[in-house]
């Protein structure tokens, strides 16, 4: 099965979204569950509780749950504000928001109270540049509103686009309006996987969209999610990639099997770089990353830092390398952007 194949289905009574790349899982995004929290871009009416100087924010009332607005400062016990949730809350801990609120579409990012038009870095014709600045001009809202063209734009149709960011224009104004108020409340839930899949992977445009039942079943997703119930991810070359979650950080050991050779360690810690991005993506893993690699040379490590470089340059997920210890690990703080998945969602 070659090309890319976008699948979406249900696992475990849940909406669920597959990305199969030449025939192999390349994302997965599963529905939270019903006791999981809000996910990253559920936008609330908050109240403030009470500010923590310690800690640089704020605890803020959600609705039933509490979260931490970080950058707090000025806001005062009582006073209501529109945030949105920024990532996956750590077991325990208060909900990470943000009240920098973005509405964020297929073709536009719309950002009130951060005023400018912006066109995708990646889009680098001039004339394409120029025609989605002057489309988005005249729909341009008023001055305190800003916009971001995302990359997907530049192949929208004039009608598409224009339709795009008209309804999230509306969507924007119509949830800012209801930002004051006595309760806090949940204003927009965050979107569904179907959604994101059709928001999202929409760049490039996939050969197929497979929505029938059974899909997962039909197009070997069910296999390929079963394969990470285990740690164990087997690499190219025969070595293989162990990542194991824990309540501090992600511990990932890189083994090279069978391979003795003097080249075993570089060529497995090359193979794990790659396959790195894919492994916490398919499992919901982020936070702090230690990576064992096998043993090699350290004048070798150049060479592996620019092949995580690369690897993770196609990632969507906000990832830093952070760099090796005096141990000789490597670490990485990668964005928690989703619900790990659990040995329960999984068929």
């Amino acid at each position: 099965m070659k090309g890319c194949v976008i699948v979406l289905d249900h696992l475990n009574d849940r909406r669920a979204a597959a990305r199969m790349v030449d025939g192999v899982l390349d994302d997965f995004i599963l529905d939270p569950g019903d006791t999981d929290p809000p996910l990253p871009g559920a936008i609330f009416r908050a109240i403030v509780d009470r500010p923590v100087k310690g800690q640089g924010g704020a605890f803020v009332k959600l609705g039933g749950v509490q979260g931490f607005l970080r950058g707090g400062a000025g806001r005062r016990p009582g006073q209501s504000l529109l945030v949105q949730v920024s990532g996956v809350a750590e077991p325990g801990k208060a909900i990470p928001v943000t009240d920098r609120v973005l509405f964020k579409s297929r073709y536009v990012i719309v950002s009130p109270g951060a005023p400018g038009l912006n066109i995708a870095r990646s889009i680098r014709d001039e004339e394409t540049r120029a025609r989605l600045r002057i489309l988005a001009e005249d729909l341009a809202p008023e001055a305190k509103t800003g916009m971001i063209l995302r990359s997907a734009a530049a192949d929208a149709s004039d009608e598409d686009l224009s339709e795009d960011i008209s309804e999230t224009l509306a969507l924007a104004d119509a949830i800012s309006a209801e930002s004051k108020g006595e309760a806090a409340d949940l204003l927009l839930d965050a979107p569904d996987a179907h959604h994101l899949a059709w928001r999202d992977w929409g760049d490039p445009t996939p050969a197929e969209i497979v929505t029938r039942p059974g899909g997962f079943e039909d197009l070997g997703v069910l296999d390929a999610l079963a394969d990470l119930a285990e740690p164990d991810a087997p690499l190219p070359g025969g070595g293989s990639l162990v990542v194991e979650p824990t309540r501090a950080l992600i511990a990932v050991d890189v083994n090279t099997g069978a391979d003795t050779s003097p080249a075993a360690g570089m060529k497995a810690n090359i193979a794990a770089a790659r396959a790195l991005p894919r492994q916490l993506r398919l499992r919901g893993l982020g936070g702090q990353i230690t990576v064992d690699f096998a043993p090699m040379p350290k004048k070798d490590r150049k060479a592996l830092e620019q092949a995580l470089r690369t690897a993770f340059r196609q990632d969507a997920t906000e990832t830093s390398l952070v760099g090796w210890t005096p141990l000789g690990h490597y670490e990485l703080q990668r964005k928690r952007d989703r619900i790990p998945l659990r040995r329960r969602d999984l068929p």
